[in-house]
């Protein structure tokens, strides 16, 4: 079995380089060579030593209170961001880690740039901040469906390529400022086959009690399948930069797509080789005197 830093290589988009979601396979699941069963304990075991691994690298973070940290997910309907979210940060302290859900955008962040309103949510220093979707939806939703554009009132808007191209490099630039100002950043699109998705609409159509899940807007767009993996491929080609890079996680088997992510975030963080804050000499002398106090009281 390759080791995790080349599975992490494979999943990472190379800055400048045009992709083609042809190319990722969304049902990669390891080795095949290997039992599926010895596969899924692998990525249990790993999953498990990553989420310990996570808390205590998030508790540096939270004590250093220098970095932050910013994951990203997108995907299609039904890709598993919300039991990623889950279960990758099982572990955390929830005063560290913040999640974010964006919706259609309200009357008062329509009359703001698009970006204004994922830029008042970005993480302060020490938490680790994620964006169930994001503002690549300005790239992805509105990309498909141009028609919204109207609704931002943007002076002279002229939608083409250039629109576009114009978007990317905000984006790029925002994301510059952010990491140049301690935001480590982290981007995930998880990769489902249109199969995969229409198997887990029906579980979902079928359970009663995932059925609130549904809604008719996710057949229709649906629908429009073969846009959004046009709209995700110029997208990922154009935004995946040295500072905050994709990867595209296959995501057909949750048990693969929680292990890679998790794995992703850990090393990400660990790399920043973090250190609890250390203390003065004076501290330390007020800390031994609180010490002889304490140990100097009569237990009960």
């Amino acid at each position: 079995m390759a080791t995790s830093d080349e599975i992490i290589d494979q999943c990472r988009v190379p800055p400048g380089k045009s992709i083609q979601l042809q190319d990722y396979d969304p049902a990669w699941a390891g080795d095949t060579k290997l039992p599926k069963a010895a596969r899924k304990q692998w990525a249990a075991d790993a999953l498990t030593q990553d989420i310990t691994a996570l808390a205590e690298a998030q508790d540096r973070l939270y004590a250093a209170d220098s970095w932050s940290i910013l994951i990203v997910l997108q995907a299609m309907d039904a890709a598993g961001k919300d039991s990623t979210i889950k279960h990758v940060m099982s572990g955390v302290n929830p005063q560290g880690c913040q999640v974010h859900s964006f919706k259609h955008p309200s009357d008062e962040e329509l009359d703001h740039n698009f970006l204004w309103r994922y830029a008042r949510l970005a993480p302060e220093r020490g938490q680790i901040g994620i964006f169930n979707r994001s503002y690549y939806e300005e790239v992805l939703v509105v990309r498909v469906h141009p028609e919204l554009v109207l609704a931002q009132r943007i002076p002279d808007a002229r939608v083409g390529e250039d629109f576009w191209a114009d978007r990317y490099a905000d984006i790029n630039a925002f994301e510059r400022h952010l990491s140049r100002n301690g935001t480590v950043i982290l981007k995930f699109f998880l990769h489902l086959s249109r199969d995969e998705q229409r198997k887990r609409f029906l579980k979902r159509l079928k359970d009663p009690r995932k059925q609130w899940k549904f809604a008719p807007a996710d057949l229709a767009e649906r629908a429009h399948w073969d846009d959004y993996r046009r709209a995700y491929e110029a997208a990922l080609s154009a935004t995946s930069t040295k500072w905050a890079p994709w990867y595209i996680i296959p995501a057909d088997h949750k048990w693969v797509s929680r292990a890679l992510v998790a794995r992703i975030v850990t090393t990400a963080i660990q790399a920043l080789d973090l250190r609890y804050p250390e203390v003065t000499d004076a501290q330390r002398a007020v800390i031994a005197e609180a010490r002889k106090q304490l140990e100097a009281e009569k237990s009960g």
